[in-house]
């Protein structure tokens, strides 16, 4: 039996879309990805996260899906990375000394292994180690970024990002993607990575067109990616901003949207 409009590919943003505010695994999930798997469907989840943590969360489904980490920094398949696009450590270094100069932000610096940082601030480790599997705090973060592969920097917020992080960096920060990526976080990276251009990747490698992908996300760091796909869902607690982009509007993620609507694509 083969999927409804022949899709291919189903992506998803994980926090504040497929997952409920809980942060817990809707059950119904992996049955689906198995279900996806047996139809021919690859199903990807695409979030900010880090890779292994990913991995760790999908650990039973892995085999069977692709994986796009750190807001499009890199693309999982198949065992190993098909896609990756880090950003260069002179650009690192430039935005790590304008973010450092400001209060209440904490940046961690991503490698495609493991992620860094310098704060000892318990809230921030808190926060972090709860999406992030492999965390260092290192003595010198500009050390760490010379010595290894950066993705993007994370920046944690102790206000809401959307409020206080974009104004006060965005302006300031020049030549590079800078972007709220959740309530609390923003991440920084170069211009040329986002989840639309990993989910390109991804589609090339699995040969098919954006009229066989659908994709879903709820915040800013997914327009590009719902941008790439042929069809696009936004969850009904989605940034506002992002509905202007994303008329098509299903149920919240806390009334588990995602999972209904690819039910109904199925």
């Amino acid at each position: 039996m083969n999927c409804e409009n022949n899709i291919k590919c189903i992506a998803s943003d994980l926090d504040g879309t497929l997952l409920p505010p809980t942060k817990i695994m809707p059950a119904e999930t992996f049955p689906l990805i198995d279900e996806m798997f047996r139809r021919g469907i690859t199903f990807t989840p695409a979030s900010g996260r880090q890779l292994p943590n990913l991995k760790k969360l999908f650990e039973p489904a892995l085999g069977k899906i692709a994986i796009i980490a750190e807001n499009g920094g890199l693309c999982y398949m198949g065992g190993e990375v098909i896609y990756c696009n880090p950003t260069p450590a002179d650009d690192i270094l430039y935005a790590l000394d304008i973010i450092k100069r400001e209060k209440d932000l904490f940046p961690l610096c991503s490698g495609v292994d493991c992620a860094y940082y310098d704060s000892d601030d318990g809230m921030f480790e808190e926060v972090l180690l709860r999406s992030y599997s492999n965390a260092k705090r290192v003595d010198n973060l500009e050390s760490a970024v010379k010595n290894n592969t950066i993705l993007k920097i994370s920046v944690w917020d102790k206000l809401p990002a959307a409020e206080h992080a974009a104004g006060v960096l965005i302006p300031k920060i020049k030549g590079l993607r800078t972007k709220v990526s959740g309530y609390d976080w923003l991440d920084v990276c170069t211009e040329s990575a986002d989840k639309g251009k990993a989910l390109c990747a991804l589609m090339q490698k699995l040969g098919i067109t954006k009229e066989q992908c659908v994709a879903f996300g709820d915040h800013m760091n997914d327009l590009e990616m719902l941008q790439a796909s042929g069809r696009a869902y936004v969850t009904a607690n989605a940034f506002p901003e992002l509905k202007k982009y994303i008329p098509n509007i299903i149920p919240s993620n806390a009334e588990f949207g995602v999972i209904k609507k690819i039910k109904e694509l199925l």
